[in-house]
Order: structure tokens, then C-alpha cells, then sequence
């Protein structure tokens, strides 16, 4: 008999970023049934230079500004879609940077999103995770505890390293990226 792991809600997320990103390391991250385990993460809170609401609210990242437990999903560069999670109490901007996951769930439908058949490369990144999990701006603002997303708890505490964030200019002294120890999935090692 398999047990299925608890569901998270969305009172996980109202806690600081920097408690919450190291406690998804482990967590699995469906969006219509197909995900797995998030393997790296990056905390972005307001005082943070290199975060989005650093500067205000605008309406780009007002979806940042709270309540928690919502998903902030932006453009990178007019190119790639990114998945954050909204951290923290309303009214002040934490969100954490989905950057990895192991591919495990729907494996089929990742690769043909992602043009590729090499499990190692269809979640490696913040943009492909986000292509092979076929999230758009539609998923903006959308609960993180329904339809369609599911997030289940992990069952054990995982080894997590930590190092500099990546691909910002500012703030890069911060050692705010979390990830599964000697996991072959992270985007860059740790």
C-alpha cells in the first residue's frame, strides 16, 4: 500500500521567506499532475536589492505583495516564464524562486514540452522547469492549494546546501540559494 504525503496549505507559506525556502527542498511540486521533488530554491525579500519589490509595488509584482501561499510568475528576460511562491504576511514582498525540480511525474508530457529526452535537463533551470511544467502568466496569482497546482509535503528532512543566488547583479554576497546536497538536478552546483 502507498501512502501519499500530506498536502501543503497555504498557512506554510505565512512564515518568512528564508524559513520557508529551505523547508520546500524535498517538496513535491505538481502543476496537473506532473512535477517532482523541488530540488532548488532562492529567497527574494523586500529589502533585497536584487528582489522585484524592492522598489514598490507595481503591477508586474503585485501578486508578491501578499497574501502568501499564491504563485508570482513573471517573465525573465521577455524570454523564459519563473515560478515563485509567495511567502510571508500581506502587504510585504517575499516570494521564493523555484529554480530545480527532479522530473519524476509525466515524464512524457516534459519531454515533449521541452524538445528532449534527457531526464537531467527538463528541470534544471527556473525556465525550463517552468516549460516542462507548462506554466504560463495564467498561473499568476493562482492558489498554490488547488487546481492546478499540488504541492505534498516531504516525508524526511533532506542534507541541504546553500551558496549565492544566480543570474542577478545585486545582492549576490547573499547566500539565499538552497538546494538538495549532491543532487545531479540543481541548475548549478552548489
Amino acid at each position: 500500500m502507498t501512502v501519499r504525503a500530506s498536502r501543503l496549505g497555504r498557512e506554510f507559506f505565512a512564515r518568512s521567506v528564508h524559513e520557508v525556502a529551505p523547508d520546500l527542498i524535498g517538496v513535491t511540486l505538481l502543476v496537473d499532475g506532473v512535477g517532482g521533488p523541488i530540488v532548488e530554491v532562492e529567497a527574494y525579500d523586500q529589502e533585497d536589492p536584487a528582489s522585484h519589490g524592492f522598489r514598490g509595488r507595481t503591477p508586474r509584482n503585485a501578486v508578491m505583495f501578499g497574501p502568501p501561499g499564491y504563485a508570482y510568475v513573471y517573465r525573465s528576460y521577455g524570454i523564459h516564464w519563473c515560478l515563485n511562491f509567495v511567502c510571508d504576511t500581506p502587504g510585504r514582498a517575499e516570494a521564493v524562486l523555484i529554480r530545480a525540480l527532479l522530473p519524476e511525474h509525466g515524464l512524457d508530457a516534459m519531454r515533449v514540452r521541452r524538445g528532449l529526452e534527457a531526464e537531467r535537463a527538463l528541470c534544471s533551470g527556473p525556465g525550463k522547469l517552468c516549460q516542462a511544467l507548462a506554466i504560463t502568466r495564467d498561473h499568476d496569482g493562482l492558489p498554490l492549494d488547488a487546481p492546478p497546482f499540488e504541492l505534498l509535503a516531504r516525508r524526511e528532512t533532506p542534507a541541504i546546501a546553500t551558496g549565492p543566488r544566480i543570474g542577478i547583479a545585486r545582492a549576490t554576497e547573499l547566500t539565499w540559494r538552497y538546494g538538495l546536497e549532491g543532487s545531479p538536478f540543481l541548475s548549478r552546483r552548489l
